[in-house]
């Protein structure tokens, strides 16, 4: 006897395959572009002062391409133009990255510089 396979429930619904250019697009606002920079200019920074304040990042998104601006503070004597060197690469690479965005500019603004040796003073150390 020829056996017959046991009967599929067959859907009518008809599912329509929109092209990818039609299916709209994903914004990502202004607010998430800064929190990103900024955890990625906190993430750059090997050791930062210890009394300053966390970097703070302002975007300027037009389309798909952002424009960076981040201020943050540093110990000094550092490498100043090396640690600014490295938070615009990183914040380049992360906005990139988790935004999908290009990055025309990183412009870092230092606020301030802590004299470090002023810090260990205070706490009782001297070189």
């Amino acid at each position: 006897m020829n056996r017959v396979p046991p009967v599929t429930r067959v859907s009518l619904v008809k599912q329509v395959v929109v092209a990818p250019g039609e299916r709209g697009s994903t914004r990502i606002t202004d607010r998430v572009v800064t929190k990103i920079a900024a955890q990625a200019a906190r993430e750059a920074l090997e050791a930062p002062a210890p009394d300053s304040a966390p970097p703070h990042a302002t975007v300027l998104v037009h389309f798909e391409t952002a424009r960076v601006r981040v201020s943050l503070e540093l110990p000094y004597p550092s490498d100043i133009g090396g640690q600014c060197a490295a938070v615009r690469r990183r914040v380049a690479q992360r906005v990139g990255t988790l935004a999908g965005m290009d990055v025309s500019e990183v412009a870092v603004q230092v606020e301030r510089l802590h004299l470090v040796h002023a810090h260990d003073a205070a706490q009782g150390r001297t070189r």
